[in-house]
């Protein structure tokens, strides 16, 4: 309580306790000590009067944090963290928490490279700051969060037709001096896998006529039946580890057939023909979404297009045919 002196009202309190530091001020008025009593107290029970020490850990600090916390764990933790040091480098490893958008901003705009792969820099120091917050490394929010990713234009997703799988199949056969690169192609186009995942397969994962690939992308194990025929020409091919690395004669023998893609495709068109067909044979996109493994439905829907009720809806319904005139 405030008390009258002959210089005016005097606050002279402990507001954190007996040993706490002491605050003395005074005032003209009895109502203006009360005021700052209260103002006083109610800051030390918010313990501000006591702020902790100033994070002053540089950005590089807190990705090798990251990564020694969780990034290590991830399958390209190294790639990323790698791609984090030369981003904290060429932004002159400020400190972390005092890191402005304008200074990201900045250093995109002088960093020739394609959309993608500035959205995947952001998203790899949003994580470094989310998750190291939700470790409670850092107390603070992300400084970069509110950085909208750059808006891209989708993909085109390209397919083989039946003749040219034909086509590609014919050139493999006729002129791959590869032993596994012909069963690998199989078994993509009857399974909708990733080439890394059929190349990765052991004589273990095929078993009753189906093949559960383990190493995936989504770290979720998946089973997909195949064809008594395929299950055979797999076992005939040998035991244990069954393929070495085919990349390579696969493109190859790709660039020998009459086949055009969009720039970027290459084995993964096998896994686009897989799904678009699965589709335009009349499959269901849950069933492909549990197939392909995607843990979102959202990427398997760029399939949907080539539904047979999907293309027939667009002639039955379109206004030229529905027009009456």
């Amino acid at each position: 309580m405030p008390k009258k002196t002959e210089k005016g009202w005097l606050v002279d309190m402990r507001p954190d306790g007996r040993d706490g530091r002491r605050v003395r001020r005074t005032f003209e008025t009895k109502a203006e000590a009360l005021r700052f009593e209260a103002f006083t107290k109610a800051k030390a029970d918010r313990g501000e009067w006591n702020p902790s020490a100033a994070d002053n850990r540089r950005l590089s600090e807190l990705c090798q944090l990251w990564f020694d916390n969780h990034g290590k764990h991830l399958t390209d933790g190294v790639r990323r963290l790698s791609i984090l040091n030369l981003i904290t480098a060429a932004m002159r490893d400020p400190i972390a928490c005092q890191l402005k958008p304008e200074n990201y901003l900045r250093y995109r705009s002088k960093k020739e490279a394609k959309p993608k792969t500035h959205n995947n820099e952001l998203g790899y120091l949003n994580s470094v700051y989310n998750e190291l917050r939700r470790l409670e490394f850092i107390d603070y929010e992300n400084p970069i969060g509110r950085i909208k990713p750059i808006k891209l234009s989708e993909n085109e997703l390209s397919f083989l037709t039946k003749q040219q799988i034909t086509e590609l199949l014919d050139e493999i056969r006729a002129k791959s001096d590869n032993k596994h690169v012909l069963l690998i192609t199989k078994i993509c186009l009857s399974t909708g896998c990733r080439w890394g995942e059929a190349e990765g397969l052991h004589s273990r994962h095929i078993h009753a006529g189906k093949i559960t690939f383990n190493d995936t992308k989504s770290k979720r194990n998946r089973t997909v039946p195949i064809s008594s025929e395929l299950e055979k020409e797999i076992a005939d091919h040998g035991d244990g580890q069954l393929f070495s690395s085919s990349i390579t004669a696969f493109r190859r023998a790709l660039a020998r057939t009459s086949i055009e893609l969009p720039t970027g495709q290459a084995a993964h068109v096998l896994r686009h023909t897989f799904a678009s067909h699965f589709i335009m044979n009349g499959g269901d996109i849950i069933t492909l979404q549990r197939i392909l493994g995607h843990a979102s439905i959202t990427m398997t829907m760029r399939y949907a297009h080539l539904s047979p009720s999907h293309l027939a809806a667009a002639v039955k319904f379109n206004p030229l045919n529905t027009h009456s005139a």
